[in-house]
């Protein structure tokens, strides 16, 4: 095949989705590899990483995918550059369908194969392709670590010939693999850990972290996780007890990490204004659902809010690009892992088409939109 790697134009993007090691692997099967100038810089890999690696380079994207069977990318950049791609090539990266609908029509008007990695399905054969997983891993930890620096105070209980030190309070609302993270890295700081979901399976998860578990357990409760693993939009009356647990606890937090995204759906408000009220001066709390709304009241995208009472609401954006050059190790490596089921035995462009992480990742074939999930 002849593979492209993108340069991604996003302004917040540094991540890449090959890396040296990656592309080496890939001219080592028989493939030829160009990688766009540039591509790798933000994330601190140099062309000249890439040209030992034995990939050759082009100078902008639209000339690297002219001729190129498949194009890597994070982000798939924009609508524009499908039109400079051959038909029946294919494109592949995070390329956030259900709320960039013209991007996939483009794609199928091109005559592109679109393939969303988010779409994968969470399967045990496609953990390794997992790039949700590998991503929000990260966002968890740098989360914590940033929420810490924020909060400029220390973590762990610290006993002193000038007194103790309290440890600091730490609670993650949302345990998926972020939340996992973010627990395990508070406890390792040193704080005093709690953490609330509402799907039960998160509970035995929680306590084997060593962190407390914080929920309303009733009836709903016990019923609240789909078949995929995620949680359920909860009832009006059951958010109401949560929030009122919720409250109590938030007031007696240092740190607060919201990591709560519903697929497909606005992410649900956690942390209201009143609660935030409550909370000591200095106080901090880490909105990782930003992007999709957030889950903390006031939050504003890529901005650091300060409260009237003086607590601070950190809206970052792109978490994993926060730590790029990580996020592209781990990217590149679910990429590298998804690309046998697009390639033949002869090392040729084939999809195997009745593959159910082919069939969950494409969006678009021969001009046709042909996702289930966005035709349903």
């Amino acid at each position: 095949m002849k593979i492209a790697v993108l340069k991604e134009v996003a302004g917040a993007e540094a991540r890449v989705a090959a890396t040296p090691d990656t592309v080496k692997a890939y001219v080592a099967a028989g493939h030829d590899v160009v990688v766009v100038k540039g591509a790798g810089d933000k994330a601190t890999f140099a062309d000249a990483l890439y040209k030992e690696a034995g990939a050759t380079t082009a100078t902008t994207n639209a000339t690297a995918v002219k001729t190129a069977d498949i194009v890597l990318s994070v982000t798939g950049g924009d609508t524009k550059l499908l039109t400079a791609m051959k038909k029946g090539a294919a494109i592949t990266g995070l390329l956030n369908p259900t709320d960039n609908p013209k991007y996939v029509a483009a794609a199928a008007k091109a005559g592109v194969t679109a393939f969303a990695l988010e779409y994968i399905p969470r399967i045990s054969r496609a953990q390794s392709m997992d790039v949700l997983s590998s991503q929000s891993n990260l966002s968890g930890y740098r989360a914590v670590v940033e929420g810490a620096g924020i909060y400029g105070r220390a973590l762990p209980m610290m006993m002193t010939a000038a007194g103790t030190i309290a440890p600091a309070k730490i609670f993650i609302m949302g345990v998926g693999v972020a939340g996992l993270q973010a627990i395990a890295t508070a406890r390792r700081l040193g704080a005093v850990t709690t953490a609330t979901d509402v799907r039960p399976a998160t509970k035995e998860q929680v306590a084997s972290l060593g962190a407390k578990f914080i929920a309303v357990e009733n009836e709903e409760f016990k019923a609240a996780e789909t078949a995929g693993g995620y949680a359920k939009q909860m009832s009006a009356e059951y958010q109401a007890l949560q929030a009122e647990l919720t409250a109590s606890h938030i007031a007696k937090q240092d740190i607060v990490v919201t990591t709560a995204l519903i697929p497909g759906r606005d992410a649900p408000i956690l942390v209201t204004k009143k609660m935030i009220d409550t909370m000591r001066p200095g106080s901090v709390l880490v909105d990782l659902a930003v992007e999709r709304g957030g889950n903390v009241e006031g939050a504003k995208p890529g901005e650091i809010v300060t409260t009237k009472n003086g607590v601070q609401i950190v809206g970052h954006l792109n978490w994993p690009s926060r730590m790029a050059s990580d996020a592209s190790n781990m990217f590149a490596r679910n990429l590298k892992a998804f690309l046998p089921l697009v390639t033949a035995e002869d090392g040729s462009f084939a999809p195997d088409w009745v593959d159910e992480v082919i069939q969950g990742a494409a969006l678009t074939r021969d001009g046709a939109i042909v996702n289930a999930r966005l035709k349903g």
